[in-house]
């Protein structure tokens, strides 16, 4: 388990948070499979009824390490091998627990990603929610392509996956992926309310609900694994390679 990671059980809640303020929580490979764990984990625990994913200091994630961007860009691709990220991704889609997103601040790329695959979204003022793949000549994840056109519409979709959009908390509350706006520093206290209402429903009906609402399983599993066909191939592309040597380029200025 990484540094990095903080998982805490209490009471019937598990909450999962990153911590690694220094670099505004961006996920380094063992990050995604110390959070993989955590979410694989509670699913034979009995006394684990609800999970929160958050982040620390201000800040949900800024997403994806560059660094590992531009290291994958430039080595070969052993393709029998999945990225560490899509072992955190199917974890998500797997997951058959309910699970709460309380997000303080930016949501950028797989931040974002993650949030969609949640149950319930908490988000506070500060917070923004992006997706800017194509910027660095990518292509979106984790089933985004799926899910994001059936919560928000085709339009919202595309200018956030496509052209790279920012939205605001209360834009996202009003396109329909999140549920809550407050103050900052609250996200996670609200998390925690509606993670104690959700646990004093009854077990199994809550379960049989919740997949009756969402996507099959097999869908995401489908799709997650044609966007990282794509996502794989574009990261050996002259315009990804490009884009992470331009990314550290301004940086270093």
């Amino acid at each position: 388990m990484t540094e990095h990671i903080i998982v805490t059980d209490e009471g019937a809640t598990r909450t999962i948070t990153m911590r690694r303020p220094q670099k505004k929580n961006t996920l380094t490979q063992e990050m995604y499979l110390a959070m993989s764990e955590a979410i694989d984990s509670a699913q034979s625990d009995p006394a684990i009824r609800c999970l929160i994913l958050t982040g620390r200091s201000g800040v949900f994630t800024a997403g994806n390490d560059i660094g590992d961007f531009l290291k994958a860009a430039t080595e070969a691709d052993d393709g029998a091998r999945p990225r560490n990220s899509v072992i955190f991704l199917q974890s998500l889609i797997n997951n058959k627990k309910p699970i709460i997103a309380a997000v303080d601040g930016i949501a950028i790329g797989i931040g974002t990603t993650m949030v969609v695959h949640c149950d319930y979204v908490i988000a506070s003022t500060t917070t923004t929610f992006s997706s800017p793949f194509i910027q660095y000549g990518l292509v979106p994840d984790g089933a985004t392509s799926l899910l994001v056109p059936r919560m928000v519409g085709h339009q919202r979709a595309f200018a956030m996956l496509v052209m790279g959009r920012e939205m605001s908390a209360e834009d996202a509350r009003e396109a329909g992926f999140v549920n809550q706006v407050v103050a900052p520093g609250h996200a996670v206290v609200e998390a925690q309310k509606v993670a104690r209402e959700i646990c004093a429903l009854p077990a199994e009906a809550v379960a049989i609900a919740r997949e009756l609402l969402k996507l099959p399983t097999e869908d995401l599993v489908r799709r997650v694994g044609q966007e990282d066909h794509f996502f794989k191939e574009r990261m050996q592309s002259p315009e990804a390679l490009a884009a992470f040597q331009a990314f550290f380029a301004r940086k270093r200025t």
